[in-house]
């Protein structure tokens, strides 16, 4: 599946083409049992047995070809010669993952399909609370108008440094009450299901890897914080310390803003919302208001003070890419919404410093935030098909143990 390199193990083999047809599947839209045949490289017996089994698992849908042929959510398929067969796609009618975005100053929750959306819609939307026991009422208030007996799973995405392999924030310098609770167990007392924690940088990369698969890059998201993620060869990067990417803690010379990570001149002290703000209603005595920012730049242009900031975001930018090899860059979040000045001026920065402009392109794009997708993407990952050869999935027909609820799913 995305983000996960399975090898081709006599003992993973089915699982390894289970999660190639959901990997085609989810960029083709739509396909046919001979079409996912072929661009899987097996088999079309093969391809038949897999995919029966997915149906039968309720990971896809057939279609009526007629209905079908040409579109799928809207992507346009070639014509086809000859009678058609009969054309799958993921299952979009039966919510199977409820998801949570834990953000920071906003919490959104959705229960979603396997056909990911690539672009987020969530359904219920509360100001993040203060403490679990907080959280505890919100999350009971959501479960009220939820049935979550065909769920397999509960997906959350997490600010902070997240030990995902055991469930455990161990740091969040904008939330530092999630470091004294256990999320899971906290989750599993309204829910009881198994329980996914992924840091909120990695879900993006998963919701763009879902959506443009394709060559390596360094995602940069702008928000309540700053944080980095990084795909080499389509695959999220593993590492066995959670610290990777945490761009938005590199010290900037000349900063003295305190940071909520306890350190002083943090880079996302200058380019998060709440930087920017502050920086905006220090140069211009405008109130801290993100419409009036955008507002101000859209009249004036870049200002300094902004265009500092920027340089300083790139600085640190490119040289994350020196050190990766690579030459493209995704920025998502709140830079991306700031007029295309904003964003092509920071794109020229980081072309200034990064080496790879000086043998070829550095490409930088701006791309909407897709966590819900990430999400999916994990919960697919490690609860439906989770790499491991002894891994346990989520689905029903394995559901042996009355436990299989208390576990925490490893990637």
């Amino acid at each position: 599946m995305l983000g996960v390199n399975t090898p081709a193990l006599p003992a993973s083999l089915r699982r390894t083409n289970q999660r190639t047809v959901i990997s085609l599947l989810l960029r083709l839209g739509c396909a046919s049992r001979a079409d996912l045949a072929k661009a899987a490289g097996i088999s079309q017996p093969t391809a038949g047995k897999i995919t029966s089994e997915l149906l039968e698992m309720g990971l896809l849908q057939e279609l009526d070809s007629a209905q079908m042929d040409g579109v799928s959510r809207g992507r346009v398929t070639p014509p086809r010669l000859g009678r058609p067969g009969q054309l799958l796609r993921l299952d979009d009618s039966h919510p199977r993952f409820l998801a949570v975005e834990l953000g920071v100053v906003q919490t959104s929750i959705s229960a979603l399909p396997v056909a990911i959306r690539l672009h987020d819609e969530w359904a219920r939307q509360i100001p993040t609370p203060g403490s679990a026991r907080t959280l505890l009422r919100e999350f009971e208030r959501a479960a009220a108008g939820l049935v979550t007996d065909a769920f397999w799973g509960v997906l959350i995405s997490v600010p902070g440094i997240v030990d995902e392999t055991k469930g455990k924030v161990l740091f969040s310098p904008n939330l530092h009450w999630l470091e004294r609770v256990d999320l899971v167990r906290t989750v599993q007392q309204i829910w009881k299901l198994p329980v996914v924690l992924v840091q909120e940088i990695r879900t993006l990369a998963l919701g763009h890897i879902t959506a443009e698969p394709g060559e390596d890059f360094f995602l940069v998201d702008f928000g309540q914080g700053v944080g980095g993620a990084i795909v080499l060869e389509g695959q999220l990067y593993p590492h066995p310390m959670p610290l990777s990417g945490e761009v938005g803690h590199t010290p900037i010379p000349g900063n003295s803003r305190r940071c909520g990570c306890g350190a002083i001149g943090c880079l996302e002290t200058l380019v998060s919302e709440s930087g920017l703000l502050q920086s905006f209603a220090a140069a211009t005595g405008g109130p801290p208001e993100w419409s009036c920012l955008v507002q101000h730049l859209e009249d004036h242009g870049l200002q300094p003070w902004l265009g500092d900031s920027l340089e300083a975001a790139a600085k640190v930018i490119c040289g994350a890419l020196n050190v990766l090899g690579i030459h493209r860059v995704v920025i998502t979040g709140t830079i991306a919404s700031l007029p295309e000045a904003v964003t092509a001026f920071l794109a020229r920065e980081i072309r200034k410093g990064a080496m790879w402009a000086r043998f070829g392109s550095v490409e930088c794009t701006n791309a909407p935030r897709r966590r819900s997708a990430g999400l999916v993407a994990a919960g697919l990952d490690r609860l439906v098909f989770p790499a491991e050869e002894n891994g346990k999935s989520v689905h029903p027909s394995n559901r042996t143990s009355p436990e299989l609820s208390t576990l925490v799913f490893q990637p």
